[in-house]
């Protein structure tokens, strides 16, 4: 899926998590984000590959890794705790991370659970999960209303989408901002498909955002008061949701100790949209790291 890298299984615990890596040097963890796969680092990953070890999974509930019934599942902890044992299995106790939309939240949680693990984060187009519940206006419940339809007691959602899976899930892909189907290649979009038609990943997709308010919620609650240490890039699109409603550096600024932060050209999906951009500036980010080691 991924030019030049390998594929591979990792199970733990009775859940599979498929990964690629490729490439030498400092390991670097790619997460990505709803409603793609792994498959959305297929243009950007081979660049970084060139300076580091990077692996890219697909979460789990996404993609070819497990999806366990149940929305405790789901919670970004045990979604992080995945990702640190994969590194831990692949020999890596520290890591680079970056993540964009789930993968950036799945990321932001491992960075607090286990600081210790994480060299460097990247996050791509969000902002923290607690302001965006807590904080909540008109303006980003319309951008953002699959945050509570999915949220739904099940099977509602999930009958709703298995009717045209295709309608919904790439009305996501162009909702969330300045977007259209041509902006993401073929191929990646062929994988988008492929993996949001099984039934059991559109339960897997919902159980995740009913996570996001029945989990989630309260255990950033609890963290509030602390701060991610390690350096931090917030990436986010110039022209999505993200930033016509939210200043949003700012929203991070309480909660990472060293944040670089800048606007990237296109929307939410600025990675499918602007892969060579993207990986020039987590590039510029990890090597300016390298620099001042």
């Amino acid at each position: 899926m991924i030019p030049g890298f390998s594929a591979h299984v990792f199970t733990q615990g009775g859940v599979d998590i498929a990964y690629e890596t490729g490439g030498d040097g400092p390991p670097l963890l790619l997460l990505h984000g709803f409603p793609q796969t792994r498959a959305m680092w297929a243009r950007i990953a081979p660049r970084l590959a060139e300076t580091h070890t990077v692996v890219c999974p697909d979460l789990r509930g996404y993609g070819a890794s497990s999806k366990p019934r149940g929305a405790e599942n789901y919670s970004f902890r045990a979604m992080g705790a995945d990702q640190l044992s994969l590194m831990a299995h692949l020999g890596f106790h520290r890591f680079h991370l970056a993540g964009h939309d789930r993968g950036g939240r799945t990321a932001h949680r491992m960075a607090l659970d286990a600081p210790e693990r994480v060299a460097s984060l990247a996050l791509m187009d969000i902002v923290p999960t607690h302001h965006l519940l807590t904080c909540l206006t008109h303006e980003v419940a319309r951008a953002y209303y699959h945050w509570f339809f999915l949220a739904q007691p099940h099977p509602f959602p999930e009958r709703m989408i298995e009717a045209d899976p295709d309608a919904f899930y790439e009305r996501c892909l162009l909702g969330f901002g300045k977007a259209a189907l041509s902006d993401f290649a073929p191929d990646q979009l062929a994988a988008y498909r492929a993996a949001w038609r099984d039934p059991e990943a559109i339960r897997a997709m919902c159980d995740d955002y009913r996570a996001a308010l029945d989990h989630d919620l309260a255990l950033d609650d609890a963290d509030l008061d602390r701060r991610v240490a390690c350096p931090t890039l917030v990436l986010w699109g110039a022209q999505g949701a993200m930033a016509a409603a939210y200043d949003v550096p700012g929203t991070w600024a309480g909660r990472l100790a060293r944040m670089e932060a800048r606007p990237m050209p296109g929307g939410h999906f600025f990675p499918d949209q602007h892969p060579d951009a993207t990986a020039e500036a987590l590039g510029a980010f990890l090597a300016s790291l390298s620099l001042s080691a």
